[in-house]
């Protein structure tokens, strides 16, 4: 099967690199990559263009496109649009894989059968002492420990791919992704990958506020696709005990959680990501 990694980036010049430096690294099969550089005002596009060489010589593809158009549903359209994979990998910008997730996600959907796959996530250490109790503390939810996630990395094969066209105009396309697949349809492989989060409490806020609204979007729009959501709740048992485990990254997610509902922080820009 062939490999195709689409990589949406808006104003990315400062993360791109690291980026596609650790993606070229993996060992995996030959790659082709594909940079979507959307409605930039920086060099994304030429941060991206520099590792072409590299590509080239690790036996991979590596191409830009570049539109003045902004937005992340339509840069993945396009990058679908390019890709001639059997695998489709989508990841963001800012992300770092580990050497052998490519590989494992590709293994993992070697299959004639629809599938979806992603690696196990870990939050890069942050900067801020707020964002890192959040972190902390959020690390610990079923949703993160036991489920798929794929927030920041997710793929599928052709037949998981074939279930929807285009990319709907829509705040959150890892949760689409992820809810066009069953769970016994969802894989998650042992290889990590690193995951920024928004450093501050208003930015965790937002982020957070424009992370349920996707949530609440793809309900509205797309209702058939919640019977596919199998997050399982913590409940008050486990609540209590991760408190007590970890009272500040308790009383920080806490915080975060209740000011969500209130006016505060509020960001007239439905893609912000809080940097």
């Amino acid at each position: 099967m062939t490999l195709s990694v689409i990589l949406p980036a808006h104003n990315e010049a400062g993360y791109i690199g690291p980026c596609l430096a650790a993606l070229l690294a993996s060992e995996c099969p030959p790659m082709q990559v594909i940079v979507v550089a959307n409605g930039c005002t920086d060099n994304t596009g030429d941060v991206a263009r520099g590792f072409a060489r590299q590509a080239r010589d690790l036996g991979h593809t590596l191409s830009v496109i570049e539109t003045p158009v902004g937005g992340k549903l339509n840069a993945l359209t396009m990058g679908d649009g390019a890709a001639t994979g059997d695998i489709r990998v989508y990841l963001d910008a800012d992300v770092i894989v580990s050497p052998k997730v490519i590989a494992q996600i590709a293994t993992a959907l070697a299959t004639p059968m629809p599938r979806y796959a992603s690696g196990a996530p870990k939050v890069a250490r942050a900067q801020s002492a707020v964002t890192r109790a959040y972190a902390r503390f959020w690390q610990t939810l079923p949703f993160i420990t036991h489920g798929t996630p794929g927030f920041g990395l997710f793929a599928m094969n052709a037949p998981g791919r074939a279930r929807w066209g285009d990319w709907p105009d829509i705040i959150s396309d890892d949760t689409f992704a992820r809810l066009n697949f069953a769970p016994g349809e969802r894989v998650r492989v042992s290889g990590s990958y690193e995951w920024p989060m928004v450093e501050g409490f208003a930015n965790l806020v937002r982020v957070r506020r424009r992370q349920n609204q996707g949530v609440h979007e793809i309900g509205a729009k797309f209702p058939a696709l919640l019977a596919h959501d199998d997050t399982p709740g913590v409940g008050l048992s486990g609540a209590v005990k991760r408190a007590v485990r970890d009272p500040v990254g308790f009383g920080v997610y806490a915080a975060v959680s209740l000011a969500v509902k209130t006016p505060l922080f509020r960001s007239k820009n439905r893609w912000a990501r809080g940097r």
